[in-house]
């Protein structure tokens, strides 16, 4: 059976998704197709608080792909924090068991690389002189 290739969401726009598929009573076809992507990547999880809806959302999709395709999560927020941002925890508890499970942590540290890059240009571009 062929697989679908994968689904990047920035979590805004997949809880934008999701509130989309639920007003037309098709949450669970968001949620089939979600299962089937060989890969989701879900960037910038942690930057706005999230409905309990939304959390359970979240549980449905993790639950569905545990141990059957990969899924890539970005944040800011350490890992230890998640608990308290994720709300109800038993919920919390269930994602983070799905996604910690036969996972792979990479932490990064240093400075953003659009910080980097904006230097770059800045001092790449030439400099005008001063109007009086």
């Amino acid at each position: 059976m062929p697989t679908s290739p994968c689904g990047c969401y920035r979590l805004p726009r997949l809880i934008e998704e999701l509130a989309r598929y639920g007003a037309m009573q098709r949450r669970s076809s968001l949620y089939r197709q979600l299962a089937k992507a060989d890969l989701i990547a879900i960037d910038d999880f942690g930057i706005a608080p999230l409905a309990d809806e939304t959390v359970r959302d979240l549980l449905e999709i993790l639950d569905d792909r545990y141990d059957r395709r990969s899924t890539l999560i970005t944040s800011q927020l350490p890992l230890d924090h998640w608990h308290v941002y994720l709300g109800d925890r038993t919920v919390a508890d269930a994602i983070l068991d799905r996604l910690v499970h036969n996972s792979y942590r990479v932490v990064l540290k240093g400075d953003s690389m659009r910080k980097h890059r904006g230097a770059a240009l800045k001092s790449a571009s030439p400099s005008r002189p001063k109007e009086r």
